[in-house]
């Protein structure tokens, strides 16, 4: 028999959210995890807000919130109030019931500066680390480190001489910022109106220079989980500084020998030099130039055959490429290929979070191959 289509809808649901989600959803893992990072993350969070006043938004649904903008490449916080009204998921995800009212964007707006502040992204992501390390998920010996980089929320327009200054929006016609062709522009004369922390910076020859930022990350081989992460301004040696933090961070409290793997970026003198008096191996990749003697542009390389040979650094240049994983997961899923926030700060605050959400899909991943 034919059914007939009505107008009319129920006005009582007696199936509740958790019933609806499937069993097998990949959310629901992420969810345990994350409510059991949240749960030892809240004695900090009572440190952020006051003992009187009026109740405020659970931070721990704003954080739920976010990871679901970053899990799901939703690009603003209006669009993710949209998907949170009606979306079931979602609100489950979150910890809203169906009636619970949405809130406005701009939560996010009066929120980050004290999730900043209580540089919660910093302790979530060494809270998802130290689960995965519960897990026995991490190697402590054997890493990678590479850097990459984050386009600036600012134009080339925006881009003047320190002096100087204007009323009139960079796209205004007659603006002195509209017409830049054949001049001289460095970071050491000129900077943002937009983001002054940003800095004008490519990444080799032939590339186009971009404002940007430099995220570096610090990944263990055993499964390609990040470790470690620093934000920075763009330069020519940002990604060795970063890495030597990275790299002696590691070393504290581990008495072994630790190798390091890297791309040919890294095959200097200086920083090969550091590593081995922290007690480090350093697998960095020789540039294709560094074995032709012949060829008039030779550069030596900074290590030799004395590390070349053995096997564990042919194991470091297969494991290394796992790091690029991570840089495209971050932009295209986590949406940092050009960032939404200005500052140092904020970038660095998304960023960091953004690798934790990434180490929480792959503990995920991990754990299904294996079960």
């Amino acid at each position: 028999m034919r059914g007939y289509d009505s107008d009319d809808t129920g006005m009582w649901s007696y199936v509740s959210q958790e019933q609806r989600i499937p069993v097998d959803h990949p959310l629901r893992p992420i969810r345990k995890m994350v409510d059991e990072v949240l749960d030892r993350l809240s004695p900090r969070f009572d440190e952020l807000y006051s003992k009187v006043g009026r109740p405020s938004i659970p931070p721990e649904r704003l954080l739920r919130a976010l990871l679901l903008q970053v899990l799901f490449t939703i690009r603003s916080e209006r669009l993710l109030m949209e998907e949170l009204d009606y979306n079931m998921l979602f609100r489950w995800f979150v910890g809203l019931n169906m009636d619970d009212p949405i809130w406005d964007p701009t939560v996010f707006t009066k929120n980050r500066q004290r999730l900043l502040e209580g540089k919660i992204a910093q302790a979530f992501f060494k809270e998802v680390l130290a689960l995965a390390r519960e897990k026995n998920l991490l190697s402590d010996e054997h890493f990678t480190v590479d850097g990459t980089l984050i386009e600036a929320w600012a134009g080339h327009k925006s881009f003047r001489k320190r002096h100087m200054g204007s009323g009139r929006g960079p796209n205004e016609p007659g603006d002195e910022g509209d017409n830049f062709r054949g001049e001289v522009r460095t970071n050491a004369t000129h900077e943002s109106t937009t983001d002054p922390e940003a800095k004008l910076y490519r990444k080799g020859p032939g590339k186009e220079a971009k404002l940007c930022y430099m995220g570096h990350v610090l990944m263990e081989n055993r499964n390609g989980l990040v470790v470690d992460a620093r934000l920075t301004q763009a330069s020519g040696t940002a990604e060795r500084e970063a890495a030597q933090e990275m790299v002696k961070a590691a070393k504290q409290g581990h008495r072994g020998r630790l190798t390091v793997g890297g791309d040919k970026a890294f095959d200097t003198e200086s920083f090969v030099a550091t590593l081995r008096e922290l007690g480090v191996t350093p697998h960095v990749a020789q540039p294709v130039l560094a074995v032709r003697p012949g060829n008039d542009r030779y550069r030596p390389s900074a290590i030799d055959r004395r590390t070349t040979r053995h096997p564990g650094y042919q194991i470091s240049q297969w494991k290394r490429k796992l790091i690029e994983k991570v840089f495209g997961w971050t932009k295209t899923v986590g949406a940092l290929r050009k960032t939404r926030h200005r500052g140092a700060p904020r970038v660095g605050w998304m960023f960091i979070f953004c690798l934790a959400a990434f180490d929480l899909v792959l503990i995920r991943n991990l754990e299904a191959a294996v079960g």
